[in-house]
């Protein structure tokens, strides 16, 4: 198994001059300079990244857990949920399965830590059979949240070696919109009122008890550090998530940031190697209580806002176009030289 921290320490920054020598070549591209806005924002930071733009054959990283704060109350559904997507995404019936589908995305779902014996069709890299309910006790130990960490970096270490040239990590575990506002908050020090929202569609005195657990949770804790923070209050899918996300970053592979859970995942991944997120892109901005505050604290600006609160990896596949469309637009357009025009 390869180690998280040996890809972190690998992490180099953005290059200046690729970049700069980007936005020399679309000032001289047969257009106003400028004038393809944020498409060319993202051509800068894609070369900064890789050099040359390159996004084609996008992987679709869904990791998948369960979490033992259901126990509180804190979803619509049952635990049992999880299991049954999964095995709907193996199937190809799922909404990311769809949307990777229209963008010649390949899709990989990994049972990180799902209740039960494996759903069949899945890749089988449980950890442990579910977090701890993180309102009373740890999540997991750090032993643990580092295994996910190394097993979500061994997913996309795999898929890159196999021709991916951008990541879009996923989730699916009942229970984590509550856990991702416990870490955003125990991060941030936000109000957790204003971190925690519908999730699965709950309200009204749910919301209020959801709220109350992870106030709970939040105030369980002392530690500080981040991988600290990550076993006590996070998500295995999380962990695995934040790995991924680490292994593109010291592969030069742009990670393209999916909604409110991704953002928690991207914030440990930043909290625990910072330059990883000179890597990320951010796909959408989720319709769930807290994503803003997530964004802010990395300095992401979405390309979309389709008010999207699903999850799985969905909005980042659905923001996946723009993406390819900027580095195209390096790939395929003409100069003015072309036409015999100086520029």
């Amino acid at each position: 198994m390869g180690s998280w921290r040996i890809s972190a320490a690998k992490i180099q920054p953005r290059s200046n001059k690729a970049e700069a020598d980007m936005e020399t070549h679309l000032n001289n591209l047969t257009k106003p300079a400028g004038s393809l806005g944020r498409l060319e924002e993202l051509a800068v930071k894609l070369a900064g990244m890789q050099g040359t733009p390159d996004v084609s054959h996008p992987a679709v990283l869904v990791f998948a857990g369960d979490h033992g704060v259901t126990e509180e109350g804190v979803s619509l559904y049952g635990q049992e949920l999880t299991s049954l997507m999964v095995k709907n995404f193996v199937q190809g019936g799922a909404a990311i399965n769809v949307l990777a589908k229209e963008i010649g995305a390949s899709v990989t779902v990994t049972d990180i830590g799902v209740k039960g014996g494996p759903p069949a069709g899945a890749v089988s890299r449980k950890v442990k059979n579910g977090t701890g309910n993180i309102a009373v006790e740890a999540a997991m130990s750090v032993r643990e949240a580092e295994k996910a960490l190394n097993i979500g970096a061994d997913t996309a270490a795999e898929a890159i070696e196999e021709g991916a040239k951008l990541i879009i990590p996923g989730d699916m575990g009942i229970g984590n919109t509550t856990v991702s506002s416990a870490l955003i908050a125990a991060w941030t020090g936000a109000d957790v009122n204003d971190m925690s929202g519908n999730g699965t569609g709950v309200t009204g005195a749910q919301l209020r008890l959801k709220q109350d657990v992870i106030r709970r949770a939040v105030g369980r804790i002392s530690c500080t550090e981040p991988l600290d923070i990550l076993a006590e209050l996070g998500g295995l899918e999380h962990a695995a998530m934040a790995g991924a996300m680490i292994e593109a970053a010291g592969r030069k592979t742009p990670v393209l940031v999916d909604g409110f859970i991704a953002s928690a995942a991207a914030l440990a991944a930043e909290k625990l190697a910072p330059l990883s997120k000179e890597y990320f892109i951010f796909g959408h901005r989720s319709a769930e209580a807290g994503h803003g505050l997530a964004l802010e604290m990395m300095g992401g600006e979405p390309l979309l806002d389709l008010q999207m609160r699903l999850g799985e990896g969905t909005g980042a596949a659905a923001a996946y176009p723009l993406v390819s469309m900027a580095a195209a637009v390096v790939r395929e357009m003409a100069v003015f030289s072309d036409l015999g025009i100086d520029a």
